[in-house]
């Protein structure tokens, strides 16, 4: 009963700071001079301290890693956005995660605690497939993979929205330049030269700043894909030596062990094209996106389906 109530009270306590660090964020958006980005890594890192409580008490009532489950995973995956939100802090980085990291925390939580049934929540006894060593190894390693995976993903969508947007704008002011030069005669043309040239710096150092956001997101992309990628490779190794031992097969072809190959696949062809000179940029952040698709029907798709040996992650949602 003490550590049912603990765990509400922590699952509360990380909820409402990562609210409160959102609020943040889209404070300093709208009011430029607030300058509050202390306060919100100070309120991810108590999070992840208050969601490592959660699982620390969860796995000690329960008796085992604290996986077994739809609700678990996903509180473990808030867990793995927290810790991706750290990164750039120990490697003295800017942090250009943390627009990413805790609204898929909150999102993470809110669908765990709300969207779930009430029995999910509950920690049940393994059931004798799940009672191996190899769960917490193959689990977290892939939930992991997941997190990193998703938040390098989503980086990729914003430097494909961003570099689109650059392109349109710049598009949109030579074509609307060329018409009024063409419509107006040579005086109108002198006049909209000078005023161009006047513009010229303001959009020039538009340029620059959207330059320098669209190589910051390509390099964070491309390290957390990369170590997602890492993660990934290392759970479904592990997963194929458990699945020997379980079922006296390495590869079975079940539905969820098709979904990450595919998903694993996904990132190979990325690593490819993010490597290769001529398909750099809005090519690999292309393949990234679909990759930020494949991941969901992977994680959430199969479980909702509820089929294959993998089952026991299948899930009822809350009925109002």
């Amino acid at each position: 009963m003490i550590f049912t109530a603990l765990e509400h009270i922590l699952i509360h306590i990380s909820f409402s700071i990562i609210s409160i660090v959102i609020t943040i964020h889209l404070m300093t958006l709208l009011i430029r001079e607030v300058e509050l980005r202390n306060s919100s890594e100070k309120g991810m890192i108590a999070t992840f301290f208050s969601i490592t409580g959660l699982l620390v008490i969860r796995w000690i009532y329960s008796g085992h890693f604290p996986l077994s489950n739809l609700y678990e995973s996903l509180i473990f995956l808030s867990w793995s956005f927290s810790i991706i939100h750290m990164i750039p802090k120990i490697l003295n980085h800017q942090n250009d995660l943390s627009t990413i990291t805790a609204p898929s925390a909150i999102f993470t939580q809110g669908f765990a605690t709300s969207g779930l049934s009430t029995e999910m929540h509950q920690s049940a006894i393994l059931v004798p497939a799940l009672q191996s060593k190899w769960l917490m190894m193959h689990v977290s390693m892939m939930l992991l993979s997941y997190a990193a995976l998703l938040c390098g993903s989503l980086l990729s969508v914003a430097l494909l929205v961003i570099t689109f947007r650059k392109n349109i704008d710049i598009f949109c002011k030579s074509n609307n330049f060329l018409i009024k030069s063409f419509l107006f005669g040579e005086i109108e043309y002198l006049n909209e030269t000078r005023s161009v040239f006047k513009n010229t710096s303001c959009f020039s150092l538009q340029n620059y700043y959207k330059s320098q956001l669209i190589q910051r997101l390509d390099y964070w992309s491309y390290r957390v894909i990369c170590l997602g990628f890492t993660f990934l490779t290392i759970g479904i190794l592990s997963g194929a030596v458990w699945a020997n031992e379980a079922w006296g097969s390495y590869w079975n072809w079940d539905p969820k062990e098709t979904w990450a190959f595919i998903t694993w696949t996904i990132f190979v062809i990325y690593s490819h094209t993010r490597t290769n000179q001529s398909l750099q940029d809005t090519n690999s952040a292309l393949v990234a996106s679909i990759g930020f698709l494949i991941i969901w029907i992977c994680y959430f798709g199969i479980n909702l389906l509820g089929i294959g040996l993998h089952s026991y992650g299948s899930f009822t949602l809350t009925s109002n």
